[in-house]
């Protein structure tokens, strides 16, 4: 754990020199083209069913319900809350670069589950159930690189467990190698 721990934080550094332009970039896009906060922070389910403060570049109109993507879009439309570059930062991953305070405080690490949202009660219960909750969440998973927002709750927690029952430091480069590639090709992205 310590030696995950180090590389996060020596990731995340590197990640943030490197980034920088890009941060920059995003975060005069959002405040030139809608009003509000830059940063929209919500509250998350962490290590051990914890809640905390998860950070993102805003890419939704204020008000806009706090609900998880598979609830929304059984409500409404999620892209008519979207603010003029919602669609284009959350199609290339911009709107998660803030959650890289979060693996340097502590509360996430580079590669675990995404953290749930407080009112997802049942994914929550599920990675309960499969001793999920004892990992830090990440920026991105092994559920993540297999499916992301398409796959239903119960194959995104057996692929959480796949991950809790195999994780290793290779495993965890193969995530991030393949997150990157995933990203850049905007794989499994709803909107």
């Amino acid at each position: 754990m310590l030696f995950k721990r180090i590389l996060d934080i020596l990731l995340t550094l590197i990640a943030l020199v490197f980034l920088s332009p890009l941060i920059l970039t995003t975060y005069l896009l959002v405040k030139l083209s809608s009003k509000g906060p830059v940063l929209y922070w919500s509250q998350r389910v962490g290590q051990y069913n914890q809640l905390f403060s998860m950070p993102k570049f805003r890419s939704m109109r204020l008000g806009t319900p706090q609900l998880a993507t598979h609830l929304m879009n059984q409500q409404s439309d999620p892209n008519s809350f979207l603010t003029p570059v919602g669609s284009f930062i959350r199609k290339t991953s911009l709107d998660e670069l803030p959650q890289l305070w979060s693996v340097l405080k502590g509360d996430m690490s580079l590669v675990g589950p995404r953290p749930a949202l407080f009112n997802q009660e049942d994914l929550v219960a599920l990675r309960t159930e499969y001793g999920v909750h004892q990992l830090k969440p990440g920026i991105t998973g092994w559920a993540q690189i297999n499916g992301r927002d398409e796959i239903p709750i119960p194959q995104k927690v057996a692929l959480d467990a796949y991950y809790f029952n195999h994780r290793s430091f290779k495993l965890d480069i193969k995530i991030i190698a393949l997150t990157i590639i995933k990203v850049l090709r905007r794989d499994n992205i709803t909107h």
